[in-house]
């Protein structure tokens, strides 16, 4: 583990397991590493890796999922279980949600990776890291920071 990552064992155990799951074929709704996933199914087996349960189910959820409701639905979630951070002190092994729109709700989300990479699950393509290029990075809503691991 290097030394960015010592104090931060739980970021550390969310880009070890992040990983593995690069490949994984893009599935709706999917959450199962190697089967499919999508973004959201992603961080969620990411996170059942990392801490043995999923905090919440998210429900059955439309593609559109988003745009119904008036409700910023991902960054509530997030924020109910990781803490969120400045989008300038992302450090790999963080949550980030972007926003495809201004003044529409955030649908998608990824791993910080690296300060210019970043994992995630979207149409079309298999679970894959991705640079995080300007029309990227102006689309982040938020930034959090998973949960500290539970002691063993």
């Amino acid at each position: 583990m290097n030394a960015e990552l010592e104090d931060r064992k739980a970021a550390a155990a969310v880009l070890a397991e992040a990983v593995t799951w690069i490949g994984t074929p893009y599935r709706h709704q999917g959450s199962t590493k190697g089967v499919g996933c999508d973004c959201l199914g992603l961080v969620r087996g990411i996170w059942r890796a990392v801490y043995g349960s999923e905090p919440e189910a998210p429900g059955p959820y439309a593609p559109d999922w988003a745009e119904a409701g008036g409700r910023d639905r991902l960054l509530e979630a997030a924020g109910r279980h990781c803490a969120e951070k400045a989008i300038h002190e992302a450090l790999p092994g963080d949550l980030i949600v972007f926003r495809w729109r201004v003044h529409h709700a955030a649908k998608h989300v990824g791993i910080l990776m690296s300060e210019h990479r970043f994992l995630h699950a979207y149409e079309g393509h298999a679970v894959t890291v991705s640079a995080l290029i300007p029309q990227w990075r102006r689309r982040i809503a938020g930034v959090f920071v998973f949960p500290d691991l539970p002691p063993y």
